[in-house]
Parts: C-alpha cells; sequence; structure tokens
C-alpha cells in the first residue's frame, strides 16, 4: 500500500487508472442532494500551503469535507513560519496534533518529498505543487478531462492520443507531472515553446519538442496552454508580450486549425490576451471549468485510495469498487 503521492513519474498505469476510475465513480455522487460521503469520518488532513494558491487548495478542501474528513487549512503567512520556523519543527507539530494526512505546497522544489522521506510524519503526504518540479493531481485530472473527451469508459487509458503542451515549460511543474502520466498512459507528448522556455536536458524527457505551433495543431487530439509565470522569471525569456502571443497564443484561427474532435485545456489561471484569447477561452471546445469541476473528483479519490483503507493496484488487494461506494455513501 502506498502512502504517499509525490511525483506522477512513482504511478504505473494500474496505479493511475485505479486512480482515474475511482474519481469516475466518485462523480456519480456530485449531482446528488447530500453530496457528503463518511469515508474519512474520524480522519484529520492538514492543507499546508507555503504559497498562495485559490484553485486547488479550495478543490482539496471541498474533496477533503465530501469525505468528511476533518480540515485544518495551514497558511504560513501569519504562522510561526514566518516568524523562522523549520518545515521539520511545521511537520513535527502536525505530528502531534494527529494529522493522518498532509497536502503540501511549498515554494521549493523537493519539499514534499523530503517531507514523505523523513520520520516527520507518520500520515501520507500528497504533493499540491513544489516550485518547478511537479503537480501531481494536476496532471490527473487533466488525463481524467483527456479520457472523457478522447476515450471515455473505466479501464481505459490514451493510448495513440496525441497531446500538445504549450506555453512555458520551463517553469511549469503542471507540464513536467503531465509528461511522466500521460506517457505512462500511452499518450505522445509534444512541447510547443521558444528555446528560452524549455528547460535543459529536454532531450532526454519522453516527449518531443517544437518550435512552430501552427504546424503541430493539425496533429494533435488536444491542445493545453500554460501561462507564463513571471513571478518565477528572473530574466527576459522572449522580446514582448505581443510577439510571445503572436507566436506562441491561441486564437481563433489556430483553434479553427485543430482537428474536430480536439480539446483545448489549461490549468489556470488563463491570462486572457496572452497565451489564449476570449475567443477561445469562451469556446465550448475549451475544458477549463470542466477541469475545476474534475479536479475535485480526483482529489477525492486520491484521499479515498490514500485514507480509505483502500490499496493501489500493485497493493495486496483490489480498491472498493463502485458497490462500496455505493454502500459507504447510505
Amino acid at each position: 500500500m502506498k502512502r504517499h503521492l509525490v511525483s506522477t513519474a512513482d504511478l504505473g498505469r494500474d496505479d493511475t487508472l485505479l486512480i482515474l476510475d475511482t474519481a469516475e465513480e466518485l462523480s456519480q455522487f456530485s449531482g446528488r442532494a447530500v453530496k457528503k460521503l463518511p469515508t474519512l469520518r474520524g480522519r484529520t488532513v492538514v492543507n499546508l500551503f507555503f504559497e498562495d494558491s485559490t484553485r486547488t487548495k479550495t478543490s482539496f478542501e471541498v474533496a477533503e469535507k465530501r469525505l468528511s474528513a476533518d480540515v485544518i487549512n495551514f497558511s504560513a503567512k501569519g504562522s510561526s513560519v514566518s516568524k523562522g520556523e523549520s518545515l521539520k519543527d511545521t511537520a513535527l507539530t502536525l505530528q502531534a496534533m494527529g494529522a493522518d494526512a498532509v497536502v503540501i505546497r511549498h515554494h521549493a522544489s523537493g519539499a514534499p518529498a523530503r517531507l514523505a522521506d523523513s520520520d516527520w510524519l507518520h500520515g501520507s503526504v500528497i504533493n499540491a505543487g513544489d516550485g518547478t518540479h511537479e503537480h501531481p493531481t494536476q496532471a490527473l485530472l487533466d488525463a481524467f478531462t483527456l479520457r472523457r473527451h478522447l476515450n471515455p469508459g473505466t479501464g481505459r487509458d490514451l493510448a495513440g492520443r496525441r497531446v500538445a503542451i504549450v506555453g512555458d515549460i520551463l517553469h511549469s511543474r503542471v507540464a513536467r507531472s503531465n509528461v511522466h502520466l500521460l506517457t505512462t498512459l500511452g499518450a505522445q507528448v509534444v512541447f510547443v515553446a521558444p528555446p528560452t522556455l524549455l528547460p535543459i536536458g529536454i532531450e532526454t524527457w519522453p516527449c518531443e519538442v517544437s518550435y512552430d505551433l501552427d504546424s503541430v495543431l493539425p496533429k494533435v487530439d488536444a491542445v493545453m496552454m500554460l501561462r507564463v509565470q513571471r513571478e518565477r522569471m528572473n530574466a527576459a525569456f522572449f522580446p514582448t508580450e505581443r510577439e510571445y502571443s503572436r507566436r506562441y497564443g491561441l486564437d481563433g484561427a489556430r483553434l479553427a486549425r485543430l482537428p474536430e474532435h480536439a480539446v483545448v485545456l489549461h490549468p489556470g489561471p488563463m491570462v486572457r490576451g496572452m497565451e489564449i484569447t476570449a475567443e477561445v477561452a469562451d469556446s465550448p471546445r475549451c475544458t477549463v471549468v470542466e477541469q475545476v469541476a474534475n479536479g475535485v473528483s480526483v482529489r477525492m479519490a486520491v484521499l479515498y485510495l490514500l485514507l480509505g483503507g483502500a490499496v493501489f493496484a500493485d497493493g495486496p488487494a483490489d480498491a472498493p469498487r463502485t458497490t462500496e461506494l455505493q454502500e459507504a455513501a447510505q
């Protein structure tokens, strides 16, 4: 039984499909008048956020409360962390309070892994984004959304599908998590970005690289647009915003170049007029709002599998299926 979710590279195909299939089952309860399940009643989950967040933090909190967990929101601002307390001391404090799981977002790459590998916490560690490293639950909800549109049905992967990820690859933890997870599910990934926004060693990653967005669009089943993360930049990576938008922005004309079945994704927040125009953002082919809704189901599935007594696909037993979820809901 796996205790932590730190990186998508740690997930095999069976693990990933188990999470996606469980999320599919849990999503059925979102339409009920009473959406709560008693699965994690009596469990305590701490949301430990050292960086500002709206979507991810809210999504995790909704998922935790729908599973009836006791939720503690811990923000670095205004806490002992702002007075100089170390990550270790914070973790030991949470352990003393009886935290069963810690959802952590940290500005330093590797912080969740450090927490998971230490003996500071006895509970599960879930990475909600660390520096420019990874954001595994975002990749899982992206894969969940893609599967619903491109190959719907439980037990199915994304084999044969081609996904373009466009924009600031260098600073994107979403891109790193997605390239691992989508490849695990059998999809082909192509990164499209200016050379200055590609990481060193990109040739060793399981993906293709292109600098020409227009040539890539007709050959993909989905395109994921990334925000330019100016808050992580300390130099000029492209001449002007106008030049970047002209070469790597997705507008109505480029949307028309996509195959009819192709969809547009964005992890958010979107900068309209930069990497995506309002026309595309408001298009029926854009799945941004759907991704947010799917994120709650996926994070419920992760918490359910880590804390609800179920095991991953490589464990000694099968996870509870729909009938057991329905029994738990009654």
